[in-house]
């Protein structure tokens, strides 16, 4: 009867510390998202590297996530719903671009500040942006003398 209570008991301590990892692990990757913040659309060119759940920053703190990301059919332009966080309340003329983390990280979305006294509203957008920079793009164009005048990769050059 002993040896039951003492598996009892260790069995109830291992669920407890896995409970505490999941709950850690969704702490950690942001699972929880924003649930009070406000809704801002931005259209880009290029959004590649972003998904749902995509941070957004502004001078390098998190201060939202991406809500969802659709294409729009006619301008064939990426639609990115982005969930700020309601204390910070973005200037009219404010722009976003899309930015690497690194050398081997994923892009984020990286929010300029406007001067304008009026902000941004609920369900409003930002209209300046600037899509991802396929850096390892621009790396080959260097290495291989694509990107300048003359060159072998020159859109002028292709028949």
């Amino acid at each position: 009867m002993q040896r039951n209570i003492i598996e009892t008991i260790m069995g109830a301590v291992v669920l407890l510390v896995a409970v505490g990892f999941v709950v850690f692990a969704f702490s950690i990757g942001g699972f929880g998202g924003l649930t009070s913040g406000y809704g801002v659309t931005a259209r880009f060119d290029d959004a590649t590297g972003i998904t749902a759940g995509s941070e957004i920053r502004m001078s390098g703190v998190k201060i939202g996530t991406v809500a969802s990301q659709a294409l729009d059919p006619q301008t064939f332009e990426a639609v990115l719903t982005m969930s700020i966080e309601p204390q910070v309340q973005l200037p009219l003329d404010s722009s976003a671009r899309i930015v690497p983390d690194g050398l081997l990280g994923g892009n984020y979305v990286e929010l300029q500040p406007g001067g304008s006294l009026d902000n941004i509203a609920d369900g409003g957008s930002i209209s300046r942006t600037q899509g991802a920079i396929n850096v390892i793009d621009l790396v080959g164009r260097f290495i291989f003398g694509g990107g300048g005048e003359g060159g072998s990769g020159d859109a002028a050059t292709i028949q």
